[in-house]
């Protein structure tokens, strides 16, 4: 493999991060320290999250971004990446909008 096709395929697993994602790697990071979570990886096929794991995450969650994950929002779809657990507190925050 060139350097140049080396180069390539690191740019291509460094996706871009929001701050939501980025919050949210911080806060994983303390339990899987030897990983540099990227925005497509899934924390459960990778092994990091057990159940206690997850109901921090959902707490932190919630806490960190003002918003209320009910029970219909309890599926790992929505948990198992940064980018799903972006796009979770985003819609959150748009439902929590258009209601006020």
């Amino acid at each position: 493999m060139t350097e140049a096709q080396t180069q390539t395929m690191t740019e291509a697993q460094t996706e871009t991060m929001t701050e939501v994602q980025t919050r949210i790697k911080t806060f994983l990071s303390r339990f899987f320290r030897q990983h540099d979570l990227q925005p497509g990886e899934d924390i459960f096929a990778l092994g990091f999250v057990n159940s206690l794991l997850a109901m921090q995450l959902v707490n932190f969650v919630e806490k960190e971004f003002g918003v209320t994950v009910a029970d219909e929002d309890l599926d790992l779809d929505n948990f198992r990446t940064l980018a799903a657990m972006d796009a979770l507190v985003e819609r959150k925050r748009a439902a929590a909008a258009a209601a006020s």
